[in-house]
Formats: structure tokens, C-alpha cells, sequence
């Protein structure tokens, strides 16, 4: 049996990246450009969603998809933090060199994320006018509003069955086989989109629906390529079996402990997102749009950043497996510093080209709510650092199985944004929302930054404390 292992996971390695050798900060820069080239398309669904929505519909359509954005990143940001950290323990299986725990780690994954999700579906269908109307959606915008987001939370299964496939393949060092796939999707919802809108007359829920349709596909494709190229996740019977015994109790305690903490971590993200737009949507439709063009921008500028991160997981999470921490110290640090270039060049990029952008968006008279675009574009660049480093310190804590310190970085990022969002907006109107951001990310990273360090000392000593008590049975032993 020994043997066949080996003979499997030596074909595994042909289609799989093996981040436990090799130059770190080459691995890492090569798993991150499919990501970022992945990311990239993947905003093409909201992009579609603001050119075709804004340039056919109007601004008060455009308003409707942006006042309930912070609702869809929330089911985004649970969705990608529950499978992400499930797929934590599919890496440190895959770096423990174990292809049983990896078949066992996606069958209980994907058990657990889909029991979530229908349960989660559901009660947000059901409440969401309530959530709706503590967001100070304005009346002229609910209808397109509502249905929009009923439309989202009616595809999240298929979001949840993507995004769980995509993180299991990440996990295991492969960053390219969902790229294609995703790419062909975000072509086509752009397709979708302007056949539901301009030929149906669907309107706004038309765009909703052509995102659904188009995350359908990316699914079912990589679903079928996964099948044909990757030996180590053809699932067999006793795999799924295994998920639904006793047995599977505490391997599936293992995946909560860093998969709840995840989806709560990013979901007190969304919820603080949620409280921005609800201080925002209390400012007009004006506001809103110029918010939902300014955060699209952004969101595209800060993908190298969200890549490095993702990569950064990945990398860790098999260094952690194998034991390598050297390793995973180097890789943060020089991550560090890429991402210090990274925010330099997006901030100049901002600052000199982010209005022109913003007219690409919503048309080139639409000078008012082009103004207050450019407005936050200026004051968010100046701190994609501390943005950034969020970004590569939390995914090496998440890496390392670590669930706990990001979520209280996560808290204070929720009490820090809330507070500057309502306070500030008190005081400095809009102008004060925009503040809040950077003010979160300043908190945020700081305590990120020394959870990751302490997290790392922590471990290393405890390694060291394990090597010298080996050693000494061996010397007793040898005695």
C-alpha cells in the first residue's frame, strides 16, 4: 500500500505544484499571475454588471446594483473564507504527503459547505427585506434591488460549489486549472448580461441572472476537467462513506475550527462593508453610484495584492505540513516588500488616471458622481499598504491553521470601520465614509502583523522543543 502511495503522489506532481522546494519567492510569484489573471476575469462580473447596468439602465439602476453590493460581497466573503479554510486542511494533507486525508478533506468539506449553504439560503431569501430596509435603500431603487440580490442568493450553491472546487485545486498548489474555465464564464456573462438587459428587457434582475448562469458554468467545467486530470481527488466510495460516520467527527471538527472562524472573520468584513453602505445609501442615489464605481476600481487595483495573499495560503499551508518554517518566514518576507512596490504603483495609477477610469465606468458627463469617485480613489490609495499586508499576514496565519487571530483582526477592522463610518460621516458627511477604510486597515494589519510573528515564534519553538527531546531518547536509546 506504501508503495502505491508513492506511485500516485508521483504522478500527482506532474499536474500539481509542490511549494516544499524550489525558490520560494519564485513559487509564489508564478502560483499568484493565474490568480491574478483568474481575479481578474472574475471582476468582470461586477464590471459588466456597472458598465452595462449604468450606460443602458441609468444611474438609479446602477444605484440599485451598488446599494445591495455590500450584500453580495457578504455571501461572497462567507462563501470564499468557509472554503478557503477548509481547503487548509486539504494542503497540510497534501503536504503531509497523505492522498487518503486529501479525498477524505474535499468529501467532509464539501458535506459541510453545502449543508451551510442551503441552510444560510434560505434564511436570508426569507429576511432580506428586512436587511433591505436597515440598509436605508431608497425606495426609488428597492424592486431592482430586491430582486437583484434574491437572484444572487438563489445561485449561492453554485458560487459555494465553484469557489470550493477552486480553493481544494489552490490548496494543492495548482493555481491554473480554474483560469480558463473562469475566463471563458466571465466572457460570457458579459454575453448574458447584455442579451438579458438590451434583447429580454430584463433589466436590472437580467444582470443578476447572467451572473448566476455564468458561475454555473464555471463550476460544471471545472468540475469535469477536475475529473479527467487529477488522480488524487477521484473520490471513492468509502471517502463518502467516511463523511457520514463517527468516525468523521473529529477530522471534521478539524476543518470548523478553521473553516467557521474564516467565514466569520470575512463575514464580520462583509457586515462591516454593510454598515459603510447603509451610512452611504443615506446620502442619495448620487453617492451611491459614484461608491459603487470607486470600490469596482479599487477592487481591480488591489488584486495583485489579493493574489499575493491567496498564494501566500497555499505556500503556507504546505510548508506548515512539511514542517518547513524557514521557509515560510522568507516567503512572507519577501512578499512584504512586493507588496510595499505593489501599492506604490497603484496608488500613482489612482491618483493620476482614477477619474479618467471612473468615466470608462459611467460615462464621460456624469461629472458630479465622477468628482466624488476621484474624491475616494485619492484618499484610499495612500494607505494600499497596510491594505496589502492584511492581505499576505492573514493568509500565512490561515496557512498555518492558525483561525483565531484573524478573526479578532477582523473584529477590530468591524468596530474600527463602523465607528469612523458613522462618526466621521456625522461630522464630514460622505467625505467622512471614505476615511473609514484606511482607518480599519491601520488596525487591522497592525494586529494581524503581531499575531503572525508571535504565531511563527511560537511554532518554531515548539519544533526546536520537539527535535531536542528526540534527540535525547536517541541518546538514551543509544546509551
Amino acid at each position: 500500500m506504501y508503495y502505491i502511495k508513492i506511485f500516485l503522489y508521483s504522478k500527482i506532481e506532474i499536474m500539481i505544484n509542490d511549494m516544499t522546494k524550489g525558490a520560494p519567492l519564485k513559487l509564489i510569484i508564478l502560483f499568484s499571475v493565474p490568480l491574478l489573471i483568474g481575479n481578474i476575469f472574475q471582476q468582470l462580473y461586477n464590471i459588466a454588471d456597472i458598465v452595462i447596468v449604468g450606460r443602458t439602465l441609468g444611474m438609479n439602476a446602477l444605484a440599485a446594483v451598488g446599494a445591495i453590493s455590500p450584500i453580495f460581497f457578504f455571501l461572497m466573503f462567507i462563501v470564499v473564507g468557509m472554503t478557503n479554510g477548509f481547503a487548509v486542511i486539504t494542503g497540510q494533507r497534501f503536504g503531509a504527503k497523505d492522498p487518503d486525508g486529501v479525498r477524505k478533506s474535499v468529501t467532509v468539506s464539501t458535506v459541510l459547505s453545502m449543508a451551510f449553504t442551503i441552510v444560510f439560503s434560505v434564511l436570508l431569501a426569507v429576511f432580506m427585506p428586512t436587511i433591505l430596509g436597515w440598509m436605508n435603500v431608497p425606495e426609488v431603487i428597492f424592486h431592482d434591488a430586491y430582486w437583484y440580490i434574491q437572484i444572487v442568493i438563489g445561485g449561492l450553491f453554485i458560487a459555494n460549489a465553484y469557489n470550493l472546487l477552486a480553493s481544494i485545486v489552490r490548496a494543492l498548489g495548482d493555481s491554473k486549472t480554474p483560469l480558463y474555465f473562469l475566463i471563458f464564464a466571465s466572457v460570457l456573462n458579459i454575453f448574458l448580461a447584455l442579451l438579458f438587459i438590451l434583447k429580454f428587457g430584463w433589466g436590472v434582475p437580467g444582470s443578476a441572472i447572467a451572473v448566476v448562469l455564468s458561475q454555473a458554468i464555471s463550476a460544471l467545467l471545472c468540475v469535469v476537467y477536475v475529473k479527467k486530470r487529477f488522480p488524487i481527488l477521484h473520490l471513492k466510495k468509502e471517502d463518502w462513506i467516511f463523511a457520514f460516520k463517527k468516525d468523521c467527527i473529529p477530522f471534521a471538527y478539524e476543518h470548523l475550527r478553521v473553516g467557521i472562524p474564516m467565514a466569520l472573520q470575512f463575514s464580520i468584513l462583509g457586515i462591516s462593508i454593510l454598515i459603510i453602505q447603509s451610512v452611504a445609501n443615506s446620502f442619495g442615489p448620487d453617492v451611491i453610484a459614484a461608491l459603487t464605481a470607486a470600490l469596482r476600481i479599487e477592487q481591480i487595483a488591489t488584486l495583485p495584492m489579493v493574489s499575493f495573499g491567496v498564494a501566500i495560503a497555499a505556500y503556507t499551508a504546505q510548508n506548515f505540513g512539511a514542517n518547513n518554517f524557514s521557509r515560510i518566514k522568507y516567503g512572507v518576507n519577501r512578499s512584504s516588500l512586493i507588496n510595499l512596490s505593489l501599492s506604490v504603483v497603484m496608488t500613482f495609477l489612482m491618483h493620476y488616471f482614477g477619474s479618467d477610469i471612473v468615466g470608462l465606468f459611467i460615462g464621460k458627463n456624469q461629472h458630479h458622481i465622477i468628482e466624488i469617485a476621484r474624491k475616494y480613489l485619492l484618499i484610499s490609495t495612500m494607505f494600499y499598504f497596510f491594505l496589502g499586508q492584511i492581505f499576505i499576514f492573514r493568509n500565512a496565519l490561515q496557512g498555518m491553521g492558525e483561525a483565531t487571530l484573524p478573526l479578532l483582526a477582523s473584529i477590530g477592522e468591524l468596530v474600527m470601520r463602523s465607528f469612523a463610518a458613522i462618526y466621521l460621516a456625522a461630522k464630514f458627511s460622505y467625505i467622512g465614509v471614505f476615511y473609514s477604510g484606511p482607518i480599519a486597515w491601520i488596525a487591522a494589519s497592525t494586529i494581524m502583523a503581531a499575531g503572525y510573528y508571535l504565531n511563527l515564534f511560537k511554532i518554531v519553538k515548539k519544533a526546536h522543543a520537539n527535535v531536542r527531546q528526540q534527540r535525547r531518547l536517541q541518546a538514551e536509546l543509544a546509551a
